[in-house]
């Protein structure tokens, strides 16, 4: 693997997109990238900075009542609700305090809440956090798996994402093709580095990557 590449965000030097450029398998397609959230997700000041940045993008007005944290990312979650509370966003919890919770995953792969954990997503309006919107199969998961447990998806959060919105939900994130104009996701049966015989470098999820 090549050494990474990296961009800045705008208004904070802590927020480091790191990527490197390759082809690369994830759980649902072929990209040209893969992008290494690791620090963003684990390291203390850099999960605070993304948080908080992430925290700029809503209003006073918003209600939020729980952050459900997708592919590790509830160390950036809390980070979030805690700049999102600082800044007057309410909730209608009756602790007036955030859930950050994150789904289990069945035998089939599905999403799922147990039964203590389900007053979290039960009437909550939900914020959904994710590190990468690229395909939208993880993002129309979750949005089904909140309604399918009676909450409500208000918003979408992403470090990086190539849609604008999954089921008419927008999604705003701190990077996107703007950043990484000629980032591209395909099918894993149209990818044409495979029609290239272009070399897989790795295989990626949301905890990283094993080269082959």
């Amino acid at each position: 693997m090549q050494d990474y590449k990296k961009i800045e965000h705008s208004r904070n030097k802590d927020v480091v997109l790191r990527y490197i450029p390759g082809h690369f398998i994830t759980p649902n397609s072929h990209v040209n990238y893969y992008m290494d959230l690791s620090d963003m997700k684990s390291r203390q000041r850099e999960a605070r900075a993304t948080g908080e940045e992430l925290a700029e993008m809503y209003l006073a007005s918003d209600v939020i009542d729980t952050i459900l944290c997708l592919n590790g990312m509830e160390v950036v979650g809390a980070y979030l609700a805690n700049k999102l509370t600082k800044a007057g966003i309410i909730s209608a919890n009756a602790h007036k305090t955030m859930y950050i919770t994150s789904p289990e995953y069945n035998s089939s792969g599905q999403m799922m809440f147990r039964e203590n954990n389900q007053h979290m997503i039960r009437g909550k309006h939900v914020l959904i956090l994710i590190d990468t919107a690229t395909t939208g199969a993880t993002l129309q998961s979750a949005t089904r798996t909140v309604r399918y447990y009676k909450g409500i998806t208000i918003g979408i959060s992403a470090i990086y994402t190539l849609a604008t919105q999954i089921d008419d939900i927008p999604i705003r994130a701190l990077y996107s093709l703007r950043d990484l104009p000629d980032y591209v996701s395909h099918k894993p049966e149209n990818c044409p580095m495979c029609r290239d015989g272009v070399p897989v470098d790795a295989i990626c999820n949301g905890f990283g990557y094993s080269t082959l």
